[in-house]
């Protein structure tokens, strides 16, 4: 299905509604490419902004945080979903929203928080019924059947799974049929009916392969182990767990790949083999806590935890102080009838109380003026100043156009060969090498920077503010980015790994804005973003290949080789060209941000 769709897809004839459909059908169906299938719906939710489509904003959402929840990312696949949910609920579509909450539901399920996953199953449930959509009603059903059946609720879990099972059959959907076949097995193997288990478990297998379903199959594979090991063959049990970790390993399956480490590791122990049971052991915990990120979670909780203790520190110390002063005044008047000397003693207690409180309200008012400033430049951190201002006076951001901007994209020759070898702490710590310079060069030539996605570096210039020299900052910014990443393969450490970068530019008009209510992000939209990352992608490694609209800016200025046309996705034919160096003379920046003359010298 996919193949077929891919070659209607690359004869882009399509437009509005029919080409949103198209896009919605490759994602779904793209299930051996999940990188693929993304970009898919990434396509999918652009499109349907541009085209104020809320249905297929919905659908493009869905498809994305599925494939980020079956690849582990499931902070960001809870996002998806919530975003899909909104949608829905702006379309009308009841389907869409109850579709969304079961898609929730599952993604707290992964979490381990079984409250907020069973309150969202049953919202899902409710508004699916309503809906005349039996796969959706059946696989919500389904999956609430397997979170009761996590919490021992297993009655209750084969009353869902029966009634998924009924309509699956009756509508022929054999997907729908092997996840419920399997899943009554688990729970037979859990209540300890091995022998009604295997055969349910074994028919879901054979099924979901012939689809070639291979998340559930990983999980099936993980409870025949179980299944055989309750009746002392344990290399049955053995072959089974490692079968299911290589099919986890094979497409990328990051919560499978944890609890095969799991069970192997445990199959080990009950050997007595202690080394191969930690080794695997180990495995479990470091995909374990990529997937819930158990530390960022904590620490989250404990930054709000001390911000709302101190908060109420504060309310409590003033409160007491406020009846300490009140208590004090009552004393002055009740002693000023029986002697002046007792007045002026109360007095000077009331002169000392109001200083303490004076410095108490001083200190106070800088430390919320600190935490104020402290608010600001973390906001600037992460927003151009103009659009920083904008949100905290408006509490929103209103997209905004761009006639013309020049945008970069840069990224590692062979990351994910190299990511496959390191240790997580080593690849952060030579990524964060890079991109700290990165970082210092857009400063030093007031460009934007966007944003990072995994070694990929993004961007502009000609924004927030319109200029007249993006293009040629750009390219300098570029030129220093390419200087730095080849001398920096003659400067190694013991925790940095060196790499090879491309990178791509475009110039055009594009659409700004910031991306959401929480975690704000600032970011750009438009064909000629998507260009300059086909630049990048048809670079070559230690290489800045520009497009003919960028060069047609900085020809005069720069050194170019014209490189021919190339096939670029979406776009047909293309003119690059590689910018090799700066011609005279050497543009540099003033304080002013204006460009200024200096010296003859080439790169």
């Amino acid at each position: 299905m996919a193949d077929s769709l891919v070659k209607i897809y690359q004869q882009n004839n399509l437009t509005n509604s029919e080409k949103l459909e198209l896009l919605r059908n490759l994602s779904f169906n793209e299930v051996t490419n999940l990188q693929l299938s993304m970009q898919y719906a990434d396509e999918l939710i652009a499109l349907s902004k541009l085209e104020k489509n809320n249905l297929y904003l919905y659908r493009g959402y869905y498809q994305k945080g599925n494939k980020n929840r079956l690849t582990g990312n499931l902070n960001k696949a809870l996002n998806d979903f919530f975003n899909g949910g909104k949608a829905a609920i702006k379309a009308k579509s009841i389907k869409g929203e109850g579709t969304s909450y079961m898609a929730i539901a599952d993604v707290y399920s992964v979490m381990g928080n079984s409250t907020n996953a069973e309150i969202y199953y049953e919202k899902s449930i409710q508004l699916l019924r309503k809906a005349n959509d039996p796969i959706s009603l059946a696989s919500a059903l389904l999956n609430a059947g397997d979170e009761y059946s996590k919490n021992k609720k297993f009655a209750l879990a084969l009353s869902y799974f029966k009634e998924a099972g009924v309509i699956f059959e009756k509508i022929n959907y054999s997907s729908g049929t092997a996840y419920t076949l399997g899943n009554i097995g688990m729970v037979y193997a859990k209540t300890g009916k091995s022998d009604l288990a295997k055969p349910y478990i074994t028919k879901a297998i054979k099924i979901l392969e012939d689809v070639e379903d291979y998340y559930a199959i990983s999980d099936y594979l993980v409870y025949m182990s179980d299944i055989y090991l309750t009746q002392n063959n344990w290399p049955a049990a053995l072959r089974y767990a490692k079968r299911s970790l290589k099919l986890a390993q094979d497409y990328g399956l990051k919560e499978q790949i944890s609890n095969s480490n799991l069970k192997i590791s445990e199959l080990y122990k009950k050997a007595n083999n202690p080394e191969e049971s930690f080794k695997y052991y180990k495995n479990h915990i470091a995909y374990r806590d990529s997937i819930t990120n158990l530390k960022a979670v904590q620490q989250m909780a404990d930054i709000r935890t001390n911000y709302e203790v101190s908060q109420k520190q504060i309310e409590v110390d003033l409160l007491e102080k406020d009846a300490e002063i009140q208590k004090l005044k009552d004393k002055k008047q009740q002693n000023i009838i029986y002697a002046s000397g007792i007045s002026l003693l109360l007095v000077l207690v009331i002169t000392i109380g109001f200083y303490r409180r004076y410095k108490f309200v001083k200190k106070t008012n800088s430390i919320i003026e600190e935490e104020k400033n402290r608010s600001n430049n973390l906001l600037l951190n992460i927003l151009p100043e103009e659009t920083a201002v904008e949100l905290k006076k408006n509490g929103k951001v209103e997209a905004k156009k761009f006639d013309s901007v020049t945008v970069l994209f840069a990224d590692f020759e062979g990351f994910t060969k190299y990511s496959e070898k390191l240790s997580p702490e080593k690849l952060v710590e030579s990524i964060d090498f890079y991109f700290s310079k990165f970082d210092t060069i857009m400063e030093k030539y007031n460009l934007e920077k966007i944003k990072t996605v995994g070694d990929c570096y993004m961007c502009a210039g000609g924004l927030p503010f319109p200029t007249q020299d993006h293009a040629h900052k750009i390219v300098l910014a570029a030129l220093e980015i390419a200087e730095f990443v080849e001398a920096s393969k003659n400067v190694t450490t013991e925790n940095q790994t060196r790499f090879e970068i491309r990178i791509g530019i475009n110039t055009g008009p594009l659409v700004a804005g910031v991306v959401g209510i929480k975690k704000f992000s600032y970011d750009i939209w438009g064909d000629t973003v998507n260009i300059a990352s086909r630049m990048e992608s048809n670079s070559e490694a230690g290489k800045i290949n520009i497009s003919e609209f960028t060069y047609n800016i900085i020809k005069n200025d720069f050194d170019c080789q014209y490189r021919g046309e190339f096939e670029v996705k979406n776009k047909g034919m293309m003119k690059m060209y590689f910018v090799t160096a700066l011609l005279i003379p050497i543009k540099k920046y003033s304080s002013t941000n204006e460009l200024v003359l200096n010296e003859t010298e080439k790169f």
